[in-house]
């Protein structure tokens, strides 16, 4: 090479490393970006399209409420969830039956027919809602879509919430449940799953048993867990706004954390599961989207379970927002996510 070629070449490397050791030297800064459009996009199904057109219609001003506020802000959206998993029962051919166990309101749901390889099975489902709704029938929605896809019985745990019963409520109706279910069937046959606080409460539940040398379910699903209360994930910034299911962790969802932990930390284990030991955790499945504003909790989750030699296995669905392979239940991608998630338990359970 000609010396001026080689003197050229060293300059470029030089300064190309000197850009790099300051780039990785360099202080951690916030950035701020233009505001921009985000295009509904066409690699996704109509139905998914719709929903991702509608924009974020919260509000992240604080929000301070007494209990009779809370009631009343919350009753509304209970009544039309209960109203969703009744037209959902009878678009999927699924009943349910109420009890009660351990003290604890529950349901099972009932598929209008059971697989042969599933009649010994049993799958545990804690609701999403935010720790704070989805109370009664509003509980049933999640349950009614995996029994249908799933061909599996589903008991639906209707768990005390806030205001009246703040953590650790429902992780101690969760485990008083479970107590129960062991007695008539073996945990080879169970499993235990939830969506958005229901990812975080499954995620917690397995904690609490593990505390408790509890036998563990054979498999979970965690869907978009709410597995760090304290806005901590990367996504809790990069997708507010763009996720118009949740839209900002500001306002109603961070009093609805205050207001589920009470005095405690949230940093807890049992209220934050990503804080927690994962060893000895069962195979998990994760769901969650790339608009998700629990994307980044999600995926600390599932870095924490491969770190901790447990199988698990993370979906991504293109575009979806917070849960909207649930709160979508008529498109592809939630037939896709419940019949993935069916067939990762179906793997794992005994018969």
């Amino acid at each position: 090479m000609h010396r001026s070629h080689k003197s050229l070449a060293l300059s470029v490397i030089l300064a190309s490393s000197l850009l790099f050791c300051s780039l990785i030297s360099a202080p951690a800064q916030d950035r701020t970006i233009p505001a921009r459009t985000i295009p509904t996009p066409t690699t996704v199904s109509p139905e998914l399209q719709k929903a991702i057109a509608k924009p974020w219609t919260g509000s992240t001003a604080p929000l301070s409420l007494t209990a009779d506020q809370w009631k009343a802000l919350i009753k509304p959206g209970d009544e039309s969830e209960a109203m969703q998993a009744a037209a959902l029962e009878k678009q999927f051919h699924v009943t349910d039956e109420e009890q009660t166990i351990a003290g604890v309101h529950v349901y099972l749901v009932n598929p209008d027919t059971v697989a042969p390889e599933n009649r010994n099975r049993l799958l545990v489902n804690v609701h999403g809602g935010g720790y704070v709704s989805f109370a009664g029938r509003a509980c049933l929605t999640e349950a009614v879509v995996m029994a249908h896809y799933s061909k599996t019985q589903v008991l639906s745990i209707d768990y005390r919430m806030p205001p009246d019963h703040p953590f650790p409520a429902a992780v101690d109706d969760t485990v008083a449940v479970w107590k129960e279910v062991l007695k008539t069937h073996p945990a080879k046959n169970l499993a235990l799953f939830g969506t958005s606080a229901g990812g975080g409460l499954t995620l917690a539940t397995i904690l609490r048993l593990k505390e408790l040398h509890l036998p563990l379910p054979a498999a979970i699903l965690a869907g978009t867990p709410w597995s760090d209360l304290t806005k901590t994930g990367d996504t809790y910034f990069t997708n507010e706004y763009i996720d118009n299911v949740l839209g900002s962790e500001d306002g109603q969802l961070d009093a609805a954390s205050k207001l589920y932990a009470g005095s405690h930390d949230r940093k807890e284990p049992l209220l934050s599961p990503v804080y927690g030991d994962f060893s000895g955790f069962p195979p998990t499945i994760l769901i969650s989207g790339t608009r998700d504003l629990f994307l980044s909790d999600t995926v600390r989750v599932h870095q924490k379970l491969l770190k901790a030699g447990v199988e698990a296995q993370l979906l991504v669905f293109e575009a979806a927002s917070h849960a909207e392979y649930l709160v979508v239940p008529d498109s592809p991608e939630s037939a896709d996510a419940f019949t993935e998630a069916a067939r990762f338990l179906d793997l794992h359970l005994a018969r």
